[in-house]
């Protein structure tokens, strides 16, 4: 590819390519667009190659289609599953607040998120309590200001070992970035990129049971489902409210403790 010539240039990000075919299929990076689908499972692609190579997967395949919107699937039992969409059917109760789910994996989804309190490690500056001691560990580190993670070259330091490796391969060009081959968006973290690229194909695995939007990762689900729910984890310090997002009582107390004159922090409810 000749980087250099500007003759097939994107006007998003700047690149240059040495084909129009080439800009093209790069640009859906930007748009989104996936002008390639799949006949048998209606997972759509980038490109048609990538097609192709999907195809390959069905060959052979045990095919069992839904009469109602004609999605195929390659075990009975996802369809049974995929057919609640259509019927409204959900199944499994919980038995602490009568709620119904689809599956029986969001139920324990909803039970270890909403009902779950086994927090047994305690925060002795804020009261905030952790499912693991290693949680803890990181949390205490945004009271006491500790950075026990140090660069060897220069003399920045970090609460987290993700984070001075991303310093590493950023500043020092230490180690190996991991690169997306759609769109060469490059990341310290094969969790990040794995999930990077299930938005470039698609892949939402994550779905909510009350309205059946679905996500990528299940902390995306997690917020979302929040939306659906009266439980609010998040106190704010100073006046005792309870908010549903992180993000909302910290404005609030950032408001509030200045309202009061108090200077206290803000506490998840056990």
């Amino acid at each position: 590819m000749n980087v250099h010539s500007s003759k097939h240039k994107c006007t998003e990000c700047g690149k240059c390519f040495s084909s129009k075919y080439d800009l093209t299929v790069h640009t859906r990076s930007h748009s989104g667009e996936r002008p390639f689908e799949c006949t048998v499972c209606s997972k759509r692609f980038v490109t048609s190659s990538n097609l192709v190579v999907h195809s390959r997967t069905h060959i052979g395949e045990k095919q069992y289609k839904c009469h109602k919107c004609d999605k195929v699937f390659r075990q009975s039992g996802n369809l049974s599953t995929h057919m609640r969409l259509h019927t409204g059917d959900k199944p499994y109760k919980c038995s602490l607040c009568d709620k119904h789910f689809r599956t029986y994996g969001n139920l324990q989804s909803h039970q270890t998120h909403i009902h779950s309190n086994r927090r047994p490690y305690y925060c002795r500056y804020c009261g905030k309590r952790f499912k693991s001691s290693q949680e803890l560990k990181c949390h205490v580190y945004a009271h006491t200001g500790a950075k026990p993670y140090s660069c060897r070259h220069c003399s920045d330091c970090f609460r987290h070992p993700s984070r001075l490796k991303r310093h590493l391969l950023k500043s020092h060009n230490e180690g190996t970035w991991l690169t997306c081959h759609i769109c060469d968006k490059k990341f310290s973290q094969s969790g990040s990129l794995k999930t990077h690229l299930l938005r470039h194909e698609g892949v939402k695995p994550y779905v909510c049971d009350e309205c059946s939007k679905s996500f990528c990762t299940a902390s995306e689900l997690k917020l979302h489902q929040l939306k659906h729910s009266d439980y609010k984890q998040f106190c704010c310090g100073s006046c005792g409210k309870y908010f549903k997002h992180k993000t909302t009582v910290v404005r609030h107390f950032n408001r509030c403790s200045v309202k009061l004159g108090y200077v206290n922090v803000f506490a998840r409810r056990d």
